[in-house]
């Protein structure tokens, strides 16, 4: 398994890195929801919609609010559906601390994991397109937020199979263990005390995002908890099976979606403070 996911891991790295360093924010629109579109077909299937033409249904409205969200791209107001998106992180709190009311595979439930799905997807999408068109750097502010998710998924992973004995929530996710939690707080913190370095920060303003990427870094493993917990309420091991090792999309997108959306509000926050 380690030797897929990372043969896997060096394909898909340096196409990821170019998308973001290479592309214009407009392509760069695109590609990303093609991926976040894929995540919400899977999700729609963890959620327990049944049938093809269902799930396309829910895709191409999905595809409909990614419009509707890009028109908001540059304006305030794209800044309401970003923290919009925190706030939904946050809620999802509580569905961790009592995930068994949604359980049951009953058509409220479907209705509220879809709804979830959104608010999801499209802060998230909007959250790196406005990163993305930022000046300056706004391409390397994108693979900052996008690489602290990677090293904390690694720091994670090898802290867990190398120190991991207590169990960080058994009942959702058996592997995930408290070491690895530690893990990616530890390679977060130190890719972002670097990356925000090679950036420009210095002294307080420095400290003051390694704070935040910790809270981003947070935000991941909730996001890593909650597909996690759609997948034991439907009884599979992944969302899909596109990336040998890796499992489907949402498997692959499941972090980012809780961390952009923190990291960018976070940002837009220090961005304000150091202007005044």
């Amino acid at each position: 398994m380690l030797k897929q996911r990372t043969i896997t891991a060096l394909i898909l790295t340096p196409l990821a890195i170019a998308a973001v360093l290479l592309s214009p924010t407009w392509v760069f629109a695109l590609i990303v929801a093609a991926l976040f579109l894929g995540a919400a077909w899977e999700w729609s299937a963890l959620a327990g919609l049944q049938g093809s033409a269902l799930r396309l249904a829910f895709v191409l409205a999905s595809a409909a609010l990614f419009a509707l969200a890009w028109s908001l791209h540059g304006h305030a107001a794209a800044g309401y559906v970003i923290a919009a998106g925190v706030g939904f992180w946050l809620l999802t709190l509580l569905w961790l601390r009592h995930f068994s009311w949604a359980a049951a595979p009953t058509r409220e439930n479907l209705l509220l994991k879809l709804l979830a799905c959104e608010l999801a997807i499209i802060p998230a999408w909007l959250a790196l397109m406005q990163l993305h068109a930022q000046t300056p750097h706004g391409p390397w502010w994108t693979l900052f937020a996008v690489m602290l998710v990677w090293a904390a998924d690694t720091g994670a992973y090898f802290a867990g199979v190398r120190f991991g004995t207590t169990k960080l929530a058994p009942r959702i996710s058996p592997n995930k263990t408290r070491a690895g939690l530690w893990g990616a707080l530890g390679l977060g913190g130190a890719v972002a005390l670097v990356g925000g370095w090679l950036l420009g920060w210095r002294d307080g303003w420095l400290a003051a995002l390694l704070v935040l990427a910790l809270l981003v870094v947070l935000a991941s493993v909730v996001g890593d908890l909650i597909e996690s917990l759609l997948k034991r309420q439907a009884s599979v091991k992944d969302s899909g099976a596109l990336f040998p090792g890796h499992g489907g999309l949402l498997d692959r997108a499941d972090s980012l979606l809780a961390a952009l959306p923190v990291f960018a509000a976070g940002k837009a926050l220090l961005d304000l403070l150091r202007q005044s």
